[in-house]
C-alpha cells in the first residue's frame, strides 16, 4: 500500500504559526504522520473486489430463498391434506366400530 504524502515540516510550522509551542507541533506533525503510514486506504480493486464479494452473496442469498420458498410450499401442502387424512382414518374407525357393534347386536323379528 503506497503512503499518503505528507509534509511533516510545513505542518508542524503551520502549527506554530497557530500560537503551539515547537515542540508540541513537531510531535504532533510525527504522529499524524506516522499515523496516516499506517493507515490502509481502499483501492478501486478493493472496491471492485467488494462488490464482486456482494454479488455473490446476493446469488446465493437468491438461491437460499428459493429453496426455503420450495420447503414452505411442501410443509403447507402437507399440512392441507394433514386434516384430511385425520378425517378419513376418524371415519374408516368409525364404520369399523359401528359395523362390530351391529355384529353382537341381538336380531329382533
Amino acid at each position: 500500500m503506497n503512503a499518503v504524502p505528507f509534509d511533516t515540516l510545513k505542518f508542524a510550522r503551520k502549527l506554530e504559526a497557530s500560537g503551539m509551542t515547537p515542540g508540541t507541533a513537531a510531535g504532533t506533525a510525527e504522529a499524524l504522520a506516522e499515523a496516516m503510514t499506517g493507515a490502509e486506504l481502499a483501492t478501486k480493486s478493493d472496491v471492485a473486489g467488494t462488490n464482486t464479494a456482494i454479488g455473490n452473496l446476493r446469488t446465493e442469498l437468491k438461491a437460499d430463498i428459493c429453496g426455503l420458498r420450495t420447503e414452505l410450499k411442501s410443509d403447507i401442502e402437507l399440512l392441507r391434506r394433514d386434516p384430511v387424512i385425520k378425517l378419513g382414518s376418524i371415519v374408516v374407525v368409525g364404520v369399523g366400530v359401528l359395523l362390530a357393534a351391529m355384529r353382537y347386536m341381538p336380531v329382533h323379528p
